[in-house]
Parts: structure tokens; C-alpha cells; sequence
């Protein structure tokens, strides 16, 4: 290692000059620097330094007295920073590096942007609206909170002194950052340093002269009014879920806001959010090695511990991986090109998170919790609002918001930051399924109504929940079913019509209707489908008029008649059950019937699976259902265009999913891979191959050594195959991110 010099400084100096206060770029990088290697008094002199790259260093922390006021752009990646609040004095900073520190955590991330008000770009990527939200929306909130804390518990106290301040300064910080919470407990680090700076604000606003108030204020409003939008978007509050803001249909909302100070709960009554000595989000660091690791699969409640058959059928056994030979011949196939927007190429996907962040009671120790769904935020039809959201989410075309379920959770995910945005909780719940979709909300009075997207989330209570995220609330909640629900799925083309299956062996049809700007909402039972075994996929056909409906069980794909009108009845039975070539082959050892895979990839062909059997099928959907089924069994045989490999396995409900912009089918298996298939022609007799088949990232958990490859319970991709999203029976939820081409 060198000794930091004035000559060695000119030397690493961009542009060359004879003068330290002339420099505009230093590359220090890669020097083994610690703190005691920077002498701040001569760094201090670098007064037009505006770019520093200090990587690949040993540096634990930033000079906490070097100030440099022309510096925008600093790397710090690849050291052993530890504490990011010595970055302080770098105000006027709009760019910085630190990735490769291991002991960076979503906390340090929020105290640099609340740090350092300039910054914008982190890590690579723009953070504007994330760093808006933290220092003006998040703050505002915490200090509402600190003000309801002074005014219950310390203004009654005698007037504030100066020979008292010191301990009541001490007696204050210390009661906020134990009772004032806010925001996911994954970030609990944050918000309690957050509460002790406010805090201290709040004592000195008490204690100092306050100057024209009405011009504050008006600032005050006029900030807020500024950054409105920034509210829509970014969530960081916890909100309990099981206690909604309205409960039943006929009842007034209820107020949601969070209480300000704490309230007594019973120890059956765990809080929704225990940001207070609970473990951080946990985030797993990815080794770049792959491996094809071997682990013992568990099996959760809702999966058997024997992979479920019919009474009819005898156990079930992992056959060879065979080919059907009744796939329709490839002649008269056309490219699927011709019905879908392919892209050229394929698509590189790079492993980015991995959170844990549905553990029980955020323990870091939960790797049994299974997930279950995940769905992408869908955008709004109209243009000008996609391009508004565009902007919002740093992502052209698509959402990069995900939620999630799993236990008694439901998350909302920024996959680019890998951040938990919004975290509901209902002590007791597991969900299993969740479904967005848009809404009307009336605004009362002559005021049009607009269109306000929700999320629905049902598990083994049989209970539908109701959120409205951008505003932070869960207005509502009703029965679906006594038994467990398996399954949710709104109507694409009526916003309002919520299918549910569940455990008692139907799918019901539901009007939940709007809401008004007082969340008073109604829902009413339009249809029930009987089916003969437990629904776990509802798909409904892309092209309009959506009156059919394909229901996947553990007893094979049925379809169903959901036109609604008054000669048809309120009670029905399967219209025909679709059939696959493989049922052939079935004998007491073999049960290929049960369908856990099952989604369009287009308007027209459709991929379904029976995790038994080594293939998934892409089937056409209309010249299937354009036959005359069976007068007796109502079965008509699925019109196969093409088989996928994939692995043999008896793990069931490894659901697949389908990107139909992109014509890209995904699908997990039992070692937590995860199968790609770029979809350009049909012109084959044999099945084809996977595309890519993406190896278990096997991040690295400290004090456990590597996670070994899960079961992959549930995939989801964005329309423009930004990201790619999997869902893990061992608490993990795994980020991929598309590599843009050079």
C-alpha cells in the first residue's frame, strides 16, 4: 500500500494539473486503504474534486470530517463499510456506489438517502422517488407520531428548563425509539435512528422561538401538494390486516389510521408489525458458483404427504420421462409468431434479491414457512397513465411492483430495489392465493369516478381479504367459504366478477362491485361451479366475450359455462372435462390426472401440467373446444401441438406461469431451478427443449452456511420480462432481472 501523498494524488488525478484544488476526478481504487490511510487535511484540499472512486479498498467507513462540497459522484463498492452515516458531510453527493460491502443492510440503504438530500442515483439506479418518500412522506409520518408521544406522556411534566433538558432530552428519545413505530419491522434499524433525530428536533422546537409560522406552514402544504404522487406509488407502513377498515358491507368505514402512542394487547393478540427488537429483513448474499444441490423437500400443510390421488387410483409413482405419440402433426402447425409478440432472442436472466421476508414473527431462523402466489401490480389501460406509472416505477412498459403471500402474510415487493414496499399481516391466517385487478371508486357528489387497482388475498380461513394499497387500506373482508381457499382469480374484462375455489370442491362467482370514498362496498354470490376435486387454478380464455372458465384440480381440467342470464341456472356442473394423451398410459400406479400447472400463452394455445409426468403440454384452446364432448363422460381430448421438458418429480403444485408478450412459459421444479422456454415455432415432432434452465442462486445465510434448492412453489414474471419472481417452501422469495444485450 502506498502512502497517501500529495504527489500520488497528481499522479491518480484526472484531469493532469500541478494544483490538488484543480482536480476533478481521483481514482484511488483497489490501493488496500483503511480509515488511518486518508489524511483528511490533505484530502481537504481537493475543493473541485467532483468524481472519487475509492472500490475494491478495506475501508470500514467514511472521514466523518471530510467535507467536500463539489463531490457528486463517489464509489465505494467493494470494502467493509459498516457504518454509512459518516457520509454525512458529502451534501451535495447525487451518486454513489457501495455495493460488495457485506454488512450493508435495506436500513443503511434508507439512512444514506435520508443522508444525503442530493442523492439520486444509487447503486446504478434511480432512486428519486424512494428517497422522496423517506425524507418528506416516512418523516412526516414519524414526527406526527413523536408529537401524539410528547403530548400524552411528557406535556403535562413542569416547563422545560435548561438544567432539565439534558435528562428529559434522554427520557424522550429513549421512550420514542421503543414506542414510536412505523414501516415494516425489516427496516426497524432505520426507523428507530430516524425517531432519534426527530425527536431531538421536536425538543428544540419546543424549547426555541418558532419564526413566522404561517410561511412554514405553507411551505409544509406546498411540499406535501409536491410530492403527492410519490405517496401513490411507494408503501412503507404495516398495516394488520385483520382488523380492516370496514368489516362488514353494511357498516360506515372505520377510521385506519395507526394509534400514535401504544396500547396494551393480549399475548393471543401478537402486533401486526413488532418493528421493535425484531431481526431486520432478511437478505441473502448470492454466490456466483452454481451447484446442483441436493435437500430433503418439505412438505406443507397443504401439500400431502403422499402426492394426492383419487379414491380411484392407487399411489402414485415417478415414471421415465416418455413422449406421447399422438401430438398433432406438425404440418398443420404455424409459427406461433403469428399469434404472439416474441422477442429475437432470449431473454438472460441474472439472479438480483433474495428476501425472507414472510418469516414468523421475522424470525431469521424460519426456512419452513411456504409461499405460495405471487402476482405483478397490473398497469392501468389508459396510455397516459402507463407512461405515468413508467416513470414512477423506472421501468418503461412494466410494473416492478410484486405482492407476494405466504403464512400470515402478504408483502408488496420493489423488485429493482428489493425492498418489502407494503407488509399486511393476520395473526392465525396462511394465505394461499392472491389476485389483482381495477375497480370503480366513486367520489361522490358530481365527481367522476376513477379507477383504483386492489388486491384480493384468501387462505385456509376461508376468508377474502380486500386492500387497497395505494391508499393504505384494507377496506374490507368477507366469507367465501367454510373450508379453506385454494385459489383466487378476478375477470380480466370485468374487473368486479372474483372467482374463488376452495377446499369444499367448488368455485364460486362473486360481484364485489366498487367502492366509495368511504370504502362502503357490496358483494353478492352470483355462481357456483361444483367440481369433483379441490380447484388450484382458474384460468380464464385472453380473447372477449370471457364466458368460459378452465378450472385445474387434482382431478383433471374442467370447464365450465359462467354467462350470466335468466334462463341459465345459479348452480352448475362442468360443461366438459378437457383430457390429455398421457391418461392413456394410467393404471393403478400411475395417475396422471391431476393438473398443477396451468396458464395461456397467447389467445390461443394454452400449457398446462400433471407434475408426475416429465412434459408440459401446449395445447390449442379453440379447436379443443369446438369438439362434441362425450354424451356420457362430457370429455373432449386436449388438440396437443407440442410437449416442453421438463423433470420427472412427485412433488405437486410446482405452478407454471406464461409471459404472453414475450412468448416465455417458466416453471420451477423440486431443486430449485427454474425452467425457461422461449416459444418461437411449433415446427417439431420432438419436445422441446428448455430455453435456459436457471441453477438455484444458492445464496449464503450467515451462521447457516448455503440454503440448499427449495421446491419452486409459485413463478411470476412482469409483461416485459423485466423480472422474474419465485416463490420457495422455504421462506424465500427470489428476484431474477433481465440483462439488457450490448
Amino acid at each position: 500500500m502506498q502512502k497517501i501523498t500529495e504527489k500520488l494524488l497528481l499522479e491518480k488525478a484526472t484531469p493532469k494539473t500541478n494544483k490538488l484544488e484543480q482536480i476533478k476526478a481521483l481514482n484511488l481504487s483497489k490501493m488496500g486503504l483503511k480509515l488511518q490511510d486518508l489524511p483528511v487535511k490533505l484530502l481537504s484540499r481537493l475543493q473541485s474534486l467532483e468524481k472519487w472512486d475509492l472500490s475494491g479498498n478495506m475501508l470500514q467507513e467514511f472521514p466523518k470530517s471530510l467535507e467536500l462540497s463539489t463531490l457528486r459522484c463517489l464509489d465505494l463498492s467493494d470494502n467493509q463499510i459498516e457504518d454509512v452515516t459518516t457520509l454525512n458531510s458529502l451534501s451535495n453527493l447525487e451518486e454513489i456506489k457501495i455495493d460488495g460491502n457485506l454488512y450493508i443492510t435495506v436500513s443503511d440503504s434508507y439512512k444514506l438517502m435520508v443522508l444525503l438530500p442530493n442523492l439520486r442515483i444509487y447503486n446504478g439506479k434511480d432512486v428519486t422517488s424512494s428517497a422522496n418518500h423517506l425524507r418528506y412522506v416516512y418523516s412526516d409520518n414519524l414526527r406526527t407520531r413523536i408529537a401524539a408521544l410528547w403530548e400524552k406522556n411528557f406535556c403535562a411534566r413542569d416547563p422545560i428548563t435548561a438544567g432539565k433538558l439534558s435528562d428529559l432530552e434522554i427520557d424522550f428519545i429513549s421512550t420514542a425509539r421503543k414506542q414510536v413505530k412505523f414501516g415494516p419491522s425489516s427496516v426497524s434499524d432505520f426507523t428507530k435512528w430516524r425517531v432519534e433525530i426527530l425527536a431531538k428536533e421536536y425538543l428544540c422546537s419546543l424549547t426555541e422561538p418558532k419564526e413566522k409560522p404561517d410561511s412554514e406552514e405553507s411551505t409544509g402544504t406546498k411540499m406535501n401538494c409536491d410530492l403527492k404522487f410519490i405517496q401513490c406509488f411507494f408503501f412503507f407502513f404495516t398495516q394488520d390486516v385483520s382488523k380492516p377498515a370496514k368489516r362488514k358491507q353494511s357498516q360506515s368505514v372505520i377510521d385506519t389510521s395507526i394509534s400514535l402512542t401504544p396500547r396494551k394487547k393480549a399475548r393471543t393478540d401478537p402486533p401486526a408489525s413488532s418493528a421493535e427488537d425484531s431481526p431486520r429483513q432478511s437478505r441473502f448474499r448470492l454466490k456466483p458458483q452454481r451447484q446442483t444441490p441436493t435437500s430433503t423437500v418439505r412438505m406443507s400443510p397443504r401439500k400431502t404427504s403422499q402426492p394426492p390421488a383419487t379414491p380411484s387410483r392407487g399411489e402414485t409413482v415417478s415414471p421415465e420421462l416418455c413422449v406421447c405419440g399422438s401430438i398433432e402433426s406438425p404440418k398443420s402447425l404455424c409459427c406461433l409468431a403469428s399469434h404472439v409478440s416474441v422477442l429475437q432472442q432470449p431473454v438472460s436472466l441474472k439472479p438480483l434479491h433474495v428476501l425472507q421476508c414472510h418469516s414468523k414473527q421475522d424470525s431469521l431462523e424460519d426456512f419452513s414457512t411456504q409461499l405460495w402466489a405471487c402476482a405483478f401490480q397490473p398497469l392501468p389501460d389508459s396510455a397516459d397513465l402507463k407512461a405515468f406509472f413508467a416513470v414512477l416505477t423506472s421501468n418503461a412498459g412494466g410494473s416492478r411492483l410484486v405482492a407476494t403471500c405466504g403464512g400470515d402474510s402478504i408483502c408488496l415487493i420493489d423488485c429493482e430495489m428489493g425492498m418489502v414496499m407494503k407488509k399486511y399481516k393476520v395473526p392465525g391466517e396462511e394465505f394461499f392465493s392472491l389476485a389483482w385487478s381495477t375497480v370503480l371508486m366513486s367520489r361522490g357528489g358530481t365527481a367522476s369516478a376513477q379507477h383504483c387497482s386492489i388486491l384480493a388475498a384468501g387462505g385456509k380461513r376461508g376468508i377474502v381479504k380486500l386492500i387497497h394499497p395505494r391508499n393504505n387500506v384494507a377496506y374490507g373482508e368477507f366469507r367465501a367459504s367454510r373450508k379453506a381457499l385454494s385459489v383466487l382469480r378476478f375477470n380480466h374484462y370485468q374487473g368486479n366478477f372474483l372467482f374463488t375455489g376452495s377446499y369444499d370442491n367448488k368455485i364460486l362467482m362473486w360481484d364485489i362491485g366498487g367502492v366509495d370514498s368511504q370504502y362502503n362496498f357490496k358483494v353478492v354470490q352470483l355462481l357456483v361451479l361444483e367440481i369433483s376435486a379441490t380447484p388450484l387454478h382458474i384460468c380464464l380464455p385472453p380473447t372477449a366475450p370471457s364466458v368460459h372458465l378452465l378450472a385445474a384440480s387434482e382431478d383433471g381440467l374442467h370447464c365450465y359455462h359462467t354467462q350470466l342470464g335468466a334462463n341459465n341456472s345459479n348452480k352448475r356442473s362442468k360443461e366438459m372435462e378437457i383430457t390429455f394423451p398421457i391418461y392413456k398410459k394410467e393404471d393403478k400406479d400411475h395417475d396422471y390426472h391431476t393438473i398443477d400447472g396451468l396458464s395461456f400463452l397467447n389467445d390461443d394455445i394454452v400449457a398446462s401440467k400433471n407434475y408426475m409426468y416429465g412434459c408440459i403440454y401446449l395445447w390449442s384452446w379453440s379447436r379443443t373446444k369446438v369438439q362434441r364432448p362425450d354424451r356420457k363422460s362430457k370429455t373432449v381430448c386436449a388438440v396437443v401441438l407440442a410437449e416442453l421438458q421438463w423433470v420427472s418429480t412427485e412433488i405437486p403444485y410446482l405452478a407454471l406461469n406464461t409471459c404472453p408478450g414475450k412468448s416465455y412459459i417458466v416453471c420451477g421444479d423440486d431443486k430449485g431451478k427454474i425452467w425457461t422456454y422461449h416459444i418461437t415455432n411449433l415446427h417439431t415432432g420432438k419436445p422441446i427443449l428448455p430455453t435456459e434452465v436457471l441453477e438455484w442462486p444458492t445464496p449464503v445465510r450467515n451462521g447457516f452456511g448455503q440454503v440448499k434448492g427449495p421446491s419452486i412453489n409459485s413463478i411470476a414474471t412482469d409483461p416485459e420480462l423485466c423480472y422474474l419472481v419465485a416463490l420457495s417452501d422455504k421462506n424465500m422469495v427470489i428476484v431474477w432481472k433481465r440483462e439488457e444485450s450490448l
